[in-house]
């Protein structure tokens, strides 16, 4: 773990070279004792991936104090893997017509559409981070027989709700978008919604559950075609 400036007024922790599920509950484990130990000078945290950034108040606190306190804030963390942010479960209608690329996902890994569609539903998935959009969740990490590159020619609209994967990574598109991830479902779950506190219903550090629906479902929850 190491710390670095990361402005006037900002650290950047960088708690590993890459992520893994370890990680990210050190990342929230860290997250919670800041929060408690200096939310006098705090003005704002952003977990990413492998790193965490703090933004603290300069008109509170000077540079060399707010360092000292930080450092002491991430001693002795302590998280468990199995740990750490809540169980999320979201409705996916997987269908070659909510996700085109289920074939192309399919072929890749020598198996069958439907193969691919158990295999999501089977993974428990961490939020590393949120970015891109508002609620775009970086989930991760999908098991290896269903992944899939980025496409070479991204698309110009992809739906709100798509559920898509890239690489190892799975997210659910939270608006309609540019996008070159592999389309395999839909969800009916608005990922970002101003009008709800909280806005998203995930946060870093949540595990995330898909559970497959059928159409009607689909439709019944909200969904558009």
């Amino acid at each position: 773990m190491r710390i670095e400036v990361a402005g006037q007024d900002a650290f950047i922790v960088y708690f590993a070279d890459q992520t893994s599920a370890s990680v990210s509950a050190d990342i929230q484990c860290a997250v919670a004792n800041i929060r408690s130990q200096m939310s006098d000078i705090v003005v704002d945290l952003v977990p990413s991936y492998a790193s965490l950034l703090v933004i603290y108040d300069i008109d509170e606190c000077d540079h060399f104090e707010a360092r000292r306190r930080l450092r002491e804030a991430l001693k002795n963390l302590k998280a468990e893997e199995s740990d750490g942010g809540e169980l999320v479960t979201l409705p996916v209608y997987y269908s070659l017509e909510s996700g085109p690329d289920l074939e192309i996902v399919a072929a890749r890994g020598n198996i069958s559409v439907d193969d691919v569609i158990e295999i999501h539903q089977q993974g428990e998935y961490r939020v590393y981070a949120i970015g891109f959009a508002p609620g775009f969740a970086y989930l991760g990490e999908v098991d290896e027989r269903i992944a899939a590159p980025r496409l070479a020619t991204p698309r110009q609209k992809v739906p709100r709700g798509a559920v898509a994967i890239a690489d190892r990574q799975t997210a659910v598109y939270p608006a309609q978008s540019p996008g070159g991830w592999n389309l395999i479902g839909l969800c009916p779950t608005r990922m970002f919604d101003p009008s709800k506190e909280p806005t998203m219903p995930v946060k870093v550090g949540d595990r995330v559950k898909f559970r497959g629906i059928d159409r009607d479902e689909y439709l019944s929850l909200g969904g558009t075609l």
